[in-house]
């Protein structure tokens, strides 16, 4: 009768220190929502058309869903975030078994050179290029496939930069 008691006792006490190392709130030591971030719309330096709009959409979204800033729709941030798209490149992944030079799927990347700036005192407190990808299987299509891929890279990019701005990585 007393084993299940320990029994029960010790995998309390597991569950328990498993839990001990999660934080509630931001991991940088602010509180939620104290400061406001801007977001400026991306600038797109590759040829891959609307880019910009869908990391700057992309990125609002995930910062709102983050909770660490507060998103400032119009002007005035504590922070502003800019950032410009500079490098959108594919490569093969596997190719078609009839066709070597034919790709069958593809990695996309993307490259954004970001930057975040107090809006008070100008000072930077981050500046680095930051890349997000998806991979990508081509039907008969591959504009196509790419276009229909571009929300999910964009995503991606805004992940990691929303990691990198909520940790407190400056």
């Amino acid at each position: 009768m007393r084993l299940p008691g320990i029994f029960l006792a010790g995998v309390a006490a597991a569950l328990l220190a498993g839990c001990a190392g999660y934080h509630l709130g931001p991991v940088n030591g602010a509180t939620a929502g104290a400061k406001s971030i801007e977001i400026l719309p991306f600038n797109n330096q590759t040829l891959q058309p609307r880019l910009g709009d869908a990391v700057s959409q992309s990125l609002r979204e995930r910062i709102q869903t983050d909770g660490t800033y507060h998103l400032v729709t119009h002007g005035g941030g504590d922070i502003v975030l800019s950032g410009v798209i500079t490098r959108y490149n594919r490569v093969g992944l596997s190719y078609l078994s009839s066709d070597v030079t034919t790709a069958q799927s593809y990695r996309i990347n993307i490259t954004a050179h970001v930057v975040v700036r107090e809006r008070a005192s100008t000072r930077v407190l981050l500046e680095k290029d930051v890349s997000g990808y998806t991979l990508v299987m081509v039907g008969s299509d591959l504009a196509s496939a790419e276009r229909q891929a571009t929300p999910l890279l964009a995503e991606d990019l805004a992940q990691n930069i929303t990691e990198l701005i909520a940790e407190g990585a400056w």
